[in-house]
């Protein structure tokens, strides 16, 4: 949307007030109850209610601007203008704050076919599940036939052996991609199954589960898995706190960068929950499906690592090497500070940010590296000496995409924050403790860290928005049929 528009607070509040709900059947997509919310079909991960959203795989949510921004790809103009009147100028619905809640649907078990027909078919020779360990699902009544879709119907028992949850998978070869739990299930008590040692296995999908048991037969019963039915961490904390037992957890989820961020998440709340012994086993492919279906010879759905960690690795290689160009630090601190200095004047300065963002790149690594050096000083000071290998192998390690989410502005915070934490401390009257240098230490990697995330920042989304910019230019060409030249579009920067 061509220049600067201008929104009063009331038509931002009103943007802010459309009923998703509304807003996703005009745009054509499906929804499903989810308790008192409901469940967008095309990423089940999400739920909306009135004019709040939430995505579970990375526990960020909003209101209605923050959404059609974060699933359109509109900018913060266009989403406004989007919910005020619609692309016919149609007005969406407001929330109404005194409508009540929808009332949860009563749990109701699909009627059973009474045959597996079809779900051994699709389970056996589409999927490639091992004969056995399928059969053992079959008899403890958690794998059944639905009788009028015939689904594959993976079930959930609580406590008492009562059923609280049902997982649908459909089997016909033109619906093959149909998945959805039954409406008024319980999302703890997930399709699982409980053995006697202290393994938890942990899963995106029944069939995921079913394909990695497949894969590793050997004395499988002994251990326990559980699916998540996507990346909500309910059904694997209940399953915890259930089964005290259990206290090595193996989370095993698609080997994708949606998977990679919620197994960085779930390892997180597992931490938060007491629990330490938490490891990362990824398949060799995108999936466990996807590995079996190889074992097969057919060809699979390669894995897809995550661009941002992809990202964080080249850079600390970068950095590595930076740092051993450098030969003599007299002024680390003051080196910093002179980085620090020009990044911010440059992240001050829009016009000139949106067309320089090399050299702030290039700030920023300097940053880093001074921020290492630092850290090995000071190590070297408390007579552990240190490689500058170590560090930038603890600053990869020390990334994690699900972490890093944040605008530029508060990345730039950020920094600050660092900047001024390492002042106070350096400038601390007397001598430091050796508790005190720690702390200094983890400031400098902190400031270390802070600058890779910036750096991936401006780089991954200046590169999207280069990638976007052409199609613009393109589009704008063929609305504009007198025009033979047009500027290049610069990369813009979310602040907010």
């Amino acid at each position: 949307m061509a220049g600067y528009i201008h929104f009063t607070d009331e038509q931002k509040q009103r943007a802010n007030s459309v009923d998703l709900v509304d807003f996703l059947r005009r745009q054509g997509e499906q929804l499903t109850h989810s308790g008192r919310e409901w469940r967008w079909k095309r990423h089940d991960s999400v739920t909306v209610r009135g004019n709040q959203w939430f995505r579970h795989s990375v526990r960020q949510g909003g209101l209605a601007i923050d959404f059609v921004q974060e699933f359109y790809g509109l900018p913060f103009p266009d989403a406004v203008t989007l919910l005020l009147d619609g692309e016919q100028g149609v007005e969406f619905k407001q929330t109404d704050k005194n409508e009540p809640s929808p009332k949860r649907k009563e749990f109701v078990l699909p009627e059973s076919a009474g045959s597996m027909r079809r779900v051994y078919a699709y389970l056996l020779k589409q999927r490639y599940i091992n004969r056995y360990v399928l059969t053992h699902f079959v008899r403890e009544k958690r794998i059944y036939e639905d009788k009028e879709y015939h689904n594959a119907v993976f079930v959930g028992f609580d406590e008492n052996g009562i059923v609280r949850h049902a997982h649908k998978r459909g089997t016909y070869s033109n619906a093959a991609g149909y998945r959805g739990n039954v409406e008024g299930s319980d999302p703890k008590y997930s399709f699982n199954h409980i053995g006697t040692s202290d393994m938890l296995y942990v899963f995106e999908a029944p069939i995921d589960m079913l394909s990695y048991i497949s894969l590793h037969q050997s004395n499988w019963q002994r251990h326990s898995y559980v699916t998540l039915d996507g990346v909500a961490e309910h059904a694997m904390l209940h399953v915890l706190a259930q089964n005290k037992h259990l206290s090595n957890v193996v989370l095993c989820l698609d080997h994708d960068p949606a998977g990679i961020e919620a197994t960085g998440r779930l390892a997180e709340i597992l931490c938060e929950n007491g629990y330490k012994k938490v490891s990362c086993l990824q398949s060799t492919f995108k999936d466990w499906n996807e590995d079996l279906k190889a074992r097969h010879g057919i060809t699979p759905i390669p894995a897809q690592e995550h661009p941002k960690k992809e990202a964080c690795h080249d850079l600390c290689e970068e950095l590595r090497d930076l740092c051993r160009s450098i030969r003599f630090i007299k002024n680390s601190h003051g080196m910093l500070m002179e980085h620090y200095e020009k990044f911010i004047s440059l992240i001050q300065n829009e016009k000139v940010m949106y067309s320089r963002e090399a050299i702030m790149m290039e700030q920023l690594q300097s940053m880093a590296s001074y921020a290492l050096l630092a850290a090995k000083e000071q190590y070297r000071q408390l007579q552990k000496p240190v490689t500058i290998e170590q560090l930038t192998d603890e600053l990869y390690a020390s990334y994690h995409p699900h972490q890093d989410r944040d605008k530029l502005r508060v990345k730039a915070d950020n920094l600050k924050q660092d900047i001024t934490a390492i002042n106070t401390q350096l400038h601390m009257v007397g001598i430091r403790s050796l508790d005190d240098k720690q702390k200094l230490i983890s400031s400098f990697m902190s400031l270390a860290l802070n600058c890779v995330k910036t750096h991936l920042f401006i780089d991954l989304e200046g590169q999207e928005q280069k990638t976007k910019a052409p199609q613009k230019q393109n589009a704008n060409q063929s609305d504009c049929e007198q025009a033979v030249h047009e500027e290049p579009v610069q990369p813009k920067f979310n602040l907010s």
